[in-house]
């Protein structure tokens, strides 16, 4: 017997996301978190509207731009030093964190969840389902996320496990093969002598960099801004590294962006909140045999390309709960049902494109300065569809590789060489999308044909 139908790990959006789908759909699950689930979270989280629009999610958003821009210092697809920006002509959205974790709340206890305080130390797993040993529990929390006082069990039990505790999972599983890139950012959200980028405006990358030496954009690596207008004279202003192995440190972002501001005669008067994120952008899948599932950072889910989460989260947790919910009511149990649900949330469509957006951000990592902005200065020439469902991971592999196939067209020579040649481990990046295997191919000449 268990104690629940599923056990979440975890308290963060991925957590909530899953734990709430699971129970909507009648599943008996608890979610294991070492602290009260309303524990503010810190980062900040974007997102294209016409996704959260999709989601049915709009009032949940802090803020909506439609004056939405990037700088690359180019035209035409060549670098010229230029200052005009690149309008995107799609609108940009910020979620109210509170409003986002407050709403996943309401579901999942509306739906009957309930939260265990603790650490998981250990699990053992047998035919029927898992037990997690327990520690450092402070006592148990009921579905509104309260505390009541109650002792904690040593162990928990399991149908199934979803590990959702991010980047570095508590149980989930990888084989590594070879540097996982991170992608690094400093921001500052604050008063400024005067505004850092246009009022009203949302800047998803600009990558000019009159502020730095001749020899620091040819030697050093290339970092771009992404900023908002927070409205009443408050602006989010971020310096970014797309990907690197090893990560760009936080003190030379933190340098890169006071000489950017003052670079424009912009001073900072008041700092209201310091960002430092880090997280890989390409770690491998997991392990999709193990037992234990993973959902979130910990299953890998970061959008290699542009290192976007949530709206993933958001996507993709219906399947996977639909998957084990199936699975759960054929009997499927133990190995089983942890397969149905991997094959639910990693299959072969996204496994491929998994594996191509390592692929091209292999690439990219090794694109210097002037290179890269000529890059994004003709892939945001693309189609609207096609580059926003690139960043969005929606788009399905035949269109995705006909996206690609006419960047290549419209790129500068620079570009195409360096997209052409194999260095490093591209070679070995490059083999899961030519070979993905036997069981696969009927699901792919299917995804073409639909083309």
């Amino acid at each position: 017997m268990s104690d629940s139908d599923v056990l979440v790990i975890g308290a963060g959006p991925a957590a909530l996301v899953i734990a709430a789908e699971l129970a909507e759909k009648g599943l008996a699950v608890t979610a294991l978190a070492p602290a009260d689930p309303r524990t503010p979270w810190v980062n900040t989280y974007g997102i294209w509207a016409d996704e959260v629009e999709a989601l049915g999610l709009s009032p949940l958003l802090s803020h909506r731009w439609l004056d939405t821009v990037s700088y690359f210092g180019a035209g035409g697809g060549q670098v010229d030093g230029g200052d005009a920006p690149l309008p995107h002509g799609r609108a940009y959205g910020l979620f109210d964190k509170a409003l986002l974790q407050g709403h996943l709340l309401e579901r999942f206890a509306r739906a009957g969840g309930r939260w265990q305080k603790g650490l998981a130390a250990a699990i053992e797993h047998d035919a029927d389902g898992s037990s997690i040993r327990v520690r450092s529990a402070e006592g148990v929390l009921d579905a509104a996320a309260t505390s009541s006082g109650e002792p904690a069990p040593a162990h928990l039990r399991a149908a199934l496990v979803i590990d959702a505790t991010g980047h570095d999972p508590v149980f989930v599983r990888r084989d590594p093969d070879g540097p996982v890139a991170g992608q690094a950012a400093y921001g500052i959200v604050g008063r400024f002598s005067a505004p850092p980028i246009a009022p009203g405006q949302f800047v998803f990358m600009d990558y000019r960099a009159d502020h730095l030496s001749e020899a620091e954009r040819r030697e050093e690596p290339p970092t771009f801004l992404y900023a908002m207008d927070l409205g009443e004279g408050v602006f989010f202003v971020e310096e970014t590294s797309l990907a690197l192995a090893p990560a760009v440190p936080f003190a030379l972002l933190r340098e890169r962006l006071n000489r950017r501001l003052a670079h424009r005669g912009v001073k900072v008067l008041e700092i209201r909140h310091e960002e430092f994120c880090l997280f890989p952008m390409n770690p491998p899948l997991p392990d999709l045999q193990q037992r234990v599932v993973g959902f979130g950072g910990a299953a890998s889910m970061v959008h290699p390309a542009s290192g976007y989460l949530v709206g993933g989260l958001l996507r993709r947790a219906p399947g996977l709960a639909a998957a084990v919910d199936a699975a759960w009511r054929e009997g499927l149990r133990g190995e089983a049902l942890s397969r149905a649900a991997w094959q639910g949330l990693w299959p072969a469509s996204l496994r491929w494109r998994h594996a191509f957006y390592r692929f091209g951000l292999e690439k990219l990592m090794r694109f210097d300065e002037a290179r890269l902005r000529n890059h994004f200065a003709t892939f945001f020439s693309l189609p609207s569809e096609l580059w926003y469902g690139f960043l969005t991971n929606t788009l399905e592999p035949s269109r995705l590789l006909a996206a690609m196939v006419r960047l290549f067209g419209l790129a500068p020579w620079d570009v195409r060489w360096g997209l052409m040649g194999l260095q490093g481990r591209e070679a070995a990046l490059l083999a899961p999308m030519l070979r993905p295997g036997r069981q696969h191919a009927a699901t792919f000449r299917q995804e073409w044909r639909r083309e």
